[in-house]
Formats: structure tokens, C-alpha cells, sequence
């Protein structure tokens, strides 16, 4: 009898060891200074009429100290981005941890938290595999409040509007991840918070 409970006792503490093991990996959090420009923090501007503006808000955060503030103003024939990662043009737009150093295949998706105003806007969040490709996942600000969106990486489609000039356009997405970025989608004007951006565990 003894021995049977010690068998299911170590048969119980396996399965939670493999339970702890499947944890979320942390890309980043928007901590530190939050510039633009060719020395920034983040990679961001707008085109063609639209407007956007970043900041570090103190006020409204998940996690941490603050999180990111995005006022856009997205007109018709417009566009924007807020982007983070590696290979940007703003030097100092790094992730908490290098694209190489992770193992992409244990994990299927990328979540991070929005304060939602309930304004309907569409939101493009977008992530550039190493080919330079460009892939999307669209959502709405139908909510208000902190909301974790989860974005599977089974649910992202290459984007057919604009691709980089170096984009290899092989419609795989390609691992490692290299950056993401948010563009609010014309028409909409507001205000937007980001923040605690992870790689979810399968």
C-alpha cells in the first residue's frame, strides 16, 4: 500500500513539474525611456494625413511602471506604425530577449494587454518573420478596459497591401520573429495603452 502511494505521489509531482515547465515567455513591457527618432525606443510614424504620437503612461499600466500610450488620429488613405523588435531603423528598439535565443516551436502565439476604449477602431498588429515578410492579425477596440488579446501564430496572414522592398514573400511565416507593431486603421482617432507583450507556451 505504502509503495503505491509513493508510485502516484512521484506520478504527481512529474505531472506539475511538466505543468511548471509550460510557462509564457516575456518580449517585452515597455519599461525605460519611450522616444522616437534615429536614436529611439520606439520605431513609429505616420503618412499621408494620419498621425500618431507615443508616450510612456505612468497612469494606466498591466504590469511594471507604465505602459505605452498611442494617440492616433488614422484618416482615410492614411496609414502609421508602432513598432518594436530588431532590424528597425530607431536604434534602441531591442525586445527583452534576442529573436535567436528563443525556441519558437514551443510556443503558438503572441499576446500582449490593450486598454480598449470602445471606440470599434480596427487595430492591425503586425510581425515581421526573418525573411523581412510582413504578417497581420486584425482586431477591434470593442471593449474597454485591460484585455489580453491572443494572436495564434496559425492566425496570421502575410500582408497583401505593403510588403518591405527586402521581403522575401514566401507567404510562410518564418521563424524567428524579428518585430512587431501596432497600426490603428483608418478611420479612427483615439487613444490606445500597450503593454506585456509574451510568446504563450503550448
Amino acid at each position: 500500500m505504502k509503495k503505491a502511494i509513493f508510485v502516484l505521489l512521484a506520478a504527481l509531482f512529474l505531472v506539475a513539474g511538466c505543468v511548471s515547465q509550460k510557462t509564457n515567455l516575456l518580449l517585452d513591457d515597455f519599461e525605460g525611456g519611450i522616444s522616437g527618432g534615429a536614436e529611439g525606443s520606439v520605431d513609429y510614424g505616420a503618412g499621408a494625413g494620419s498621425a500618431v504620437e507615443v508616450t510612456a503612461d505612468p497612469g494606466i499600466k498591466n504590469t511594471g511602471a507604465q505602459s505605452l500610450k498611442v494617440a492616433f488620429d488614422a484618416v482615410s488613405g492614411g496609414y502609421m506604425w508602432v513598432a518594436r523588435g530588431f532590424g528597425l531603423d530607431s536604434k534602441h528598439t531591442d525586445w527583452l530577449v534576442q529573436p535567436q535565443a528563443i525556441n519558437w516551436k514551443k510556443y503558438d502565439a503572441i499576446t500582449f494587454f490593450m486598454y480598449g476604449s470602445g471606440s470599434n477602431a480596427r487595430i492591425a498588429f503586425d510581425i515581421k518573420d526573418s525573411g523581412n515578410e510582413l504578417w497581420r492579425f486584425m482586431l477591434d477596440d470593442n471593449f474597454t478596459g485591460w484585455k489580453q488579446i491572443v494572436c495564434p501564430f496559425n492566425e496570421f496572414f502575410a500582408r497583401g497591401d505593403w510588403q518591405p522592398d527586402n521581403a522575401d514573400k514566401n507567404a510562410q511565416l518564418n521563424f524567428p520573429v524579428k518585430s512587431f507593431q501596432f497600426e490603428p486603421r483608418p478611420p479612427a482617432k483615439g487613444v490606445l495603452y500597450f503593454d506585456t507583450v509574451e510568446l504563450r507556451a503550448k
